[in-house]
């Protein structure tokens, strides 16, 4: 599908990243595959690259044989089967790819695995600052940029599609100030906080062991130790989400939330007005290609 232009740096010209939705679940037919591709591309190129200064473009194919060289799949399944399987991999050259389980919230899922994709490929990036658990000192948080507001409620559309939220940079400030966004939509009011069905992870320098502040259908958020991180086979955002059902969750709540059936609605109100559009459309062609040809009366050139 053909792209908006890419901004360009004015200092210097950024690498782009390519990205391939690709179904292989019959759930999902062609038209709907496309839709939430054209979305996940409007939120990678109007809203993620701006503030994180990572380009993309979200590309739909029937199959996995049909994605070129150089992309990174995001693959939507019936069934991972496995609660560590879906998330951001690694394949065996050590290129992303995502596996989405399929569920009514879907372009959810996928919107939250593409912005983590994009922010953090490898899954093992850290970034230094105070622990939000008092008595800890300085911590390393692991990006995911999606977690601490992954509830459908903090979610937003496109194209009447729901699409996750995703915290700025500033998420890592020291302290809250004035005027700073820390979420794309500005449900965060300050730096390292999470939203009601959101969650944080990090590793404690001194104990060696990872902890989260997590925000599940309790009234207050809560710390877990989830201990030493002996031994993984992938990423570390693979080990955490094993450990914490981020897809499993996402799946789930999404269909039970407000903000879900409001996107649902949307999405019908953009079908018809889709359609009626459509339609003047093809009527226009009909014209054009049923009207016979009027010749033009020319004068020579002096």
């Amino acid at each position: 599908m053909p792209h908006a232009p890419v901004p360009q740096n004015r200092n210097h010209t950024m690498l782009v990243i390519n990205l391939a939705l690709v179904s292989q679940t019959r759930h999902i037919n062609p038209s709907q595959l496309t839709r939430v591709a054209a979305a996940l591309q409007k939120q990678a190129l109007r809203d993620f690259a701006p503030i994180w200064n990572v380009q993309a473009t979200v590309d739909a194919f029937d199959t996995l044989h049909d994605v070129p060289p150089g992309y990174w799949p995001m693959v939507v399944k019936d069934n991972i089967h496995q609660a560590g399987a879906a998330g951001v991999h690694l394949d065996k050259n050590g290129q992303p790819l995502a596996l989405i389980e399929y569920s009514d919230s879907w372009s959810l899922t996928a919107s939250h695995e593409m912005l983590e994709m994009l922010a953090d490929p490898s899954g093992n990036r850290l970034v230094a600052g105070q622990s939000v658990k008092p008595g800890q000192g300085v911590v390393e948080f692991l990006v995911e940029v999606s977690d601490p507001s992954e509830s459908a409620e903090h979610g937003y559309t496109i194209n009447g599609l729901l699409m996750s939220d995703f915290f700025t940079p500033h998420f890592y400030d020291p302290v809250t100030a004035t005027g700073v966004r820390y979420s794309f939509t500005g449900a965060m009011d300050g730096p390292r906080k999470i939203l009601p069905g959101g969650y944080i992870t990090w590793h404690d320098p001194v104990s060696d062991n990872w902890w989260q502040q997590v925000w599940f259908d309790t009234q207050e958020p809560e710390f877990r130790n989830l201990g030493r991180l002996t031994a993984r086979a992938g990423s570390l955002r693979s080990a955490v989400d094993s450990r914490t059902g981020t897809i499993a969750r996402i799946a789930a709540g999404g269909p039970r939330s407000a903000r879900f059936a409001a996107a649902r609605t949307l999405t019908a109100a953009v079908k018809e007005t889709t359609a009626a559009r459509a339609d003047r459309w093809n009527e226009r062609i009909e014209e054009l290609v049923s009207q016979p040809v009027v010749e033009g009366t020319w004068e020579d050139a002096e």
